[in-house]
């Protein structure tokens, strides 16, 4: 199994899904991890230039195809990992990624490591309050 979380330093847990630049990516076999690799991350600064879309009316940040599409490219770096770990999203990222089969889990642990230890132990909180 690979779980992957979101950073900024590649050690601890960023608070923003889509500010962050880095996932760390640890591959798990028979609850011990076994391997690590960080890959850069698409996100805010990757789609800066193209500016915040102009949602039609009764559409939500986060749901407009030009955010569906910027979701899609960061899903797509982590396709072969089953859990994704943040500090915090909005829902529209949080939904796009439980489409694509990555479980998204939002945590106030700050260490990568221990996150994914305790994911695997069963004792990871998940702070679905913390969605935006």
């Amino acid at each position: 199994m690979r779980i992957a979380a979101v950073s900024d330093d590649e050690v601890h847990i960023s608070q923003h899904f889509g500010r962050a630049p880095y996932y760390v990516v640890l591959t798990v076999e028979e609850g011990k991890v076994v391997d690590s690799e960080t890959r850069p991350k698409a996100g805010h600064r990757t789609f800066a230039a193209q500016g915040h879309p102009r949602l039609a009316p009764g559409e939500r940040h986060g749901y407009d195809p030009g955010s569906q599409a910027k979701h899609r490219s960061m899903a797509e770096a982590i396709s072969d990992c089953e859990v994704l770990i943040a500090g915090g999203m909005g829902m529209g990222a949080y939904e796009s990624l439980k489409g694509y089969g990555i479980r998204p889990i939002i945590t106030d642990v700050a260490v990568i490591r221990e996150a994914v230890l305790r994911y695997i132990d069963g004792n990871l909180p998940d702070l679905r309050e913390r969605l935006d």
